[in-house]
């Protein structure tokens, strides 16, 4: 019971981290125009992400446009966009093979196969959360590279946007709930073992010798 406690929080909390990959990538606040030296005061701001770039007025106002070109891009957006879209449709698999494997459905007879398809599952989250956290990081390592390289207007340096640190979140939740579902999975023991049987007692009879029926 214990066991299967764990995997359903394991994957719960993968879903939350698929549902937080798909949050950061629709997001357009993967990097924020930086307000420094003169730029402290300023009457908009600029917001970049993958898909599209808004600027949002003083007034509250706020003007989307989406890129025109994808080969225009950098290429940490084009490799932002591939794996985020890709770690997407990688958690909607995992989701159902872990949900086919799992303890509380009885979609395959319980056995070794049921429990490698969960860990199957598990380990889908586990990568997905390292497919993710190589845009993340990418993008934040430009972004402080901008921000302290002199050369670098201070109107075009960036800081980083919401998306990803809700994206750092939810590459942790992909990972401890993959982890979860793997080492539950790895702990169950197995059920198609055979059952240990049990002989009744043999018994003499009133001449004195067994009963030939125990011999059977």
């Amino acid at each position: 019971m214990t066991s299967a406690a764990v995997e359903i929080l394991g994957l719960g909390l993968g879903i939350l981290g698929w549902v937080g990959v798909i949050l950061a990538c629709g997001l357009p606040m993967w990097q924020v125009s930086a307000f420094i030296d003169v730029n402290i005061v300023v009457a908009q701001t600029i917001w970049e992400g993958l898909w599209m770039n808004c600027v949002v007025q003083s007034t509250g106002q706020m003007q989307c446009k989406v890129y025109d070109s994808i080969l225009a891009l950098p290429a940490e957006r084009q490799a932002g966009r591939a794996l985020t879209v890709i770690v997407s449709l990688l958690g909607l698999v995992a989701l159902m093979v872990t949900v086919v494997g799992a303890q509380c459905t009885n979609c395959i007879r319980p056995g070794k196969m049921k429990s490698r398809i969960v860990i199957a599952g598990g380990a889908i989250y586990i990568l997905c959360g390292v497919l993710v956290l190589i845009p993340l990081c990418w993008f934040a390592n430009i972004v402080i590279s901008d921000f302290y390289d002199p050369t670098v207007p201070s109107s075009q340096k960036r800081e980083m946007g919401a998306a990803l640190y809700i994206g750092w979140a939810a590459t942790a939740l992909l990972l401890f709930g993959g982890c979860l579902i793997c080492c539950c999975s790895c702990s169950q023991h197995d059920d198609t073992s055979f059952p240990v049987k049990y002989s009744a007692p043999r018994r003499p009879t009133s001449n004195g010798e067994y009963d030939k029926k125990n011999y059977v």
